[in-house]
């Protein structure tokens, strides 16, 4: 799949501002609207823009605390981690799941309200999970996220 300049300049400046017009994104690449316009459709029809999406202010929707927890499981069965996954992601507290490497096999990034909703979460969501072994549960004291997308120069093949 060929990535050239302009794509990861695009995409970069839809990381920043995904609600920036395509007129300013095309002033910003260089293009004319419709050949921006026509670059942004072949890059979600390829999959590499796979949303948009908005940020919200977890305080002001009820969320007093967040957590990452890490989860280690029982057994590395496809079946076991399959299972594990579903569960986990029914959640509604459930910000993100990482499927990792190392001592742990899941991070997970919950939401709760305070400490006795954080406390029902890991139990009912993560320890009395079957394919869960152990749990660590550490709070989340500040998030911040780089939206910007770090492109490298190499991404693709060769401009």
């Amino acid at each position: 799949m060929k990535i050239d300049r302009t794509d990861r300049e695009i995409l970069a400046l839809l990381t920043k501002n995904a609600r920036i017009s395509n007129k300013a994104l095309a002033d910003r690449v260089g293009l004319a609207p419709s050949s921006c316009h026509e670059r942004v459709l072949k890059l979600r029809a390829r999959g590499v823009l796979r949303g948009f999406h908005a940020e919200v202010d977890p305080a002001l929707l009820g969320v007093g605390l967040q957590a990452m927890v890490a989860i280690r499981l029982r057994q590395h069965s496809r079946d076991s981690v399959d299972a594990f996954r579903a569960a986990v992601l029914e959640r509604a507290e459930v910000v993100a799941l990482y499927h990792v490497t190392g001592a742990d096999d899941f991070l997970v990034h919950v939401a709760a309200r305070d400490a006795d909703h954080l406390r029902e979460i890991t139990l009912s969501a993560f320890t009395e999970q079957p394919e869960v072994a152990h749990i660590e549960t550490r709070l989340i004291f500040e998030h911040a996220r780089r939206w910007e997308l770090a492109i490298p120069p190499q991404a693709g093949p060769a401009d």
